[in-house]
């Protein structure tokens, strides 16, 4: 029976996955940098080793209320499909909790209802202990229109990155 591996997260109450292989690393929240004029869903970009990544509140994305920022409040730093190539975005989460094992027999076919989400974000729901885990194809939640607005969050940030790194 194959399975795979999935991160688990917290957003507003419900548990969340992603693919584990996607997944570079889960941060601490770091402060941002806004950027002005960009979607409400993008909270602004973060410099790590060097590289700006655009950070994203996947709250908002979903029409959720906006991530209240607590002591378990994590960046998920992950990369992500698009046509133009791979890109580096984190996703604000309330929480992170484990890497778990789901069994390919143990997910179920997305629902029609019943979630307030585009149901074609949802891989599936996975089934662990008895609960029920929202499984996010990230390609799908960011589609081409979104990374084009999250690059450009990159770009723009690109020279404050450098003089930051040059003052050091």
């Amino acid at each position: 029976m194959a399975t795979h591996q999935f991160l688990t997260f917290t957003l507003a109450g419900e548990q969340y996955a992603v693919d584990v292989a996607q997944v570079r690393e889960v941060l601490a929240e770091l402060e941002l940098t806004r950027i002005p004029r960009m979607p409400e869903y993008l909270k602004g970009v973060i410099n790590i080793r060097g590289s700006v990544v655009p950070v994203v509140d996947l709250r908002t994305k979903f029409g959720l209320p906006e991530t209240e920022k607590t002591v378990d409040t994590s960046v998920i730093v992950m990369d992500v499909e698009s046509a133009g190539g791979t890109i580096t975005v984190g996703c604000l989460a309330d929480s992170v909790q484990e890497v778990v094992d789901i069994s390919v027999d143990d997910v179920e076919e997305t629902p029609t209802l019943g979630t307030s989400i585009d149901a074609r974000f949802i891989q599936g729901l996975g089934k662990k202990d008895e609960r029920f885990i929202i499984m996010l194809d990230m390609d799908y939640v960011f589609h081409a229109e979104d990374l084009t607005v999250v690059g450009a969050a990159s770009k723009a940030a690109e020279p404050q990155a450098a003089a930051a790194k040059a003052a050091k």
